[in-house]
């Protein structure tokens, strides 16, 4: 039996200090924000609220939620995301694999046009002017196809395609399997943990994007949730609703930032401990003995 030496034991208590503590300080903010989204208004401006609500009022959820237009827009903020999350992954996936083949002619051209995107661009107005000539201002091809590739995820995912053995495709192409065999059967059920990554990264992204939906959206029903939050900020702290008492004004405008963020994370949060495990999960194993 191998036993452990003092200063194994040390470390081993000092690793779970210091990694307790860094969870700590990172569940704060999200633990006080919210704590503030349920606390009342003279608490939050006194700064009272810490890890626990005060005051307890659910007086600006109840405002939003009772909202038929919040739906809606939530609505179409799943569908913007599955939508586009779903095109990108293709779209990545396909450009990626083909990056990773070496012998592919042309390859380096393709590779610098990517990397060339990723530092310029063509500049806000002249990607208005285009989206609107291409009559997708008002569609949801706006929010989808100008962010259907993201470079850094593309390189991302070229590093992993051509970490992988060149013998199981090789191996494949002896047993009659094309291309889109290989990689429908051989690289993309190794591929779960990149996959899985890549998801996230994109689901993420689009869920929180905003900006190109306030851009290329002209009708409040086909807004994501985010510019709905957005619009009921700045109606907040501006003290425009009109609709309100004094009293649930005050307190919409303190703990409104709270509540959005409470309500955008929510459901990325619920579905990240799903995918969660695919990042370290064994890839390879199995799949090349030595």
């Amino acid at each position: 039996m191998v036993t452990e030496s003092r200063g194994y034991r040390v470390f081993q208590l000092v690793n779970g200090i210091v990694l307790t503590a860094v969870v700590l300080v990172t569940l704060f903010p999200f633990v006080n924000i919210v704590a503030r989204s349920f606390s009342g208004e003279q608490e939050i401006r006194s700064g009272q609220v810490t890890l626990w609500p005060k005051g307890f009022n659910t007086t600006t959820y109840e405002k939003v939620m009772s909202d038929a237009l919040f739906w809606t827009n939530y609505r179409n903020t799943v569908v913007y995301t599955v939508v586009a999350t779903v095109i990108a992954l293709f779209l990545t996936t396909c450009y990626a694999y083909v990056l990773s083949k070496r012998q592919l002619r042309g390859r380096s051209v393709l590779v610098g046009v990517a990397v060339f995107t990723m530092f310029f661009n063509g500049g806000l107005i002249p990607n208005y002017v285009l989206v609107s000539a291409l009559g997708l201002r008002n569609t949801l091809w706006a929010i989808v196809l100008p962010n259907a590739i993201s470079v850094f995820n593309l390189l991302v995912m070229k590093a992993f395609f051509e970490s992988l053995p060149t013998e199981l495709e090789e191996a494949a192409a002896v047993d009659g399997s094309g291309t889109y065999g290989t990689l429908l059967r051989i690289v993309l059920p190794l591929s779960k943990a990149v996959l899985a990554t890549m998801l996230l990264f994109y689901a993420v992204a689009f869920w929180n994007s905003w900006f190109a939906g306030f851009l290329y959206m002209d009708k409040q029903e086909l807004f994501p949730v985010t510019v709905y939050l957005r619009n009921l900020i700045a109606g907040a702290t501006s003290g425009t609703d009109v609709t309100a008492t004094s009293e649930a004004a005050l307190q919409i405008a303190a703990s409104i930032q709270a509540v959005t963020i409470v309500l955008t994370m929510l459901p990325i949060m619920l579905v990240y401990p799903f995918i969660q495990r695919f990042f370290v999960s064994g890839v390879m194993l199995g799949a090349v003995k030595g």
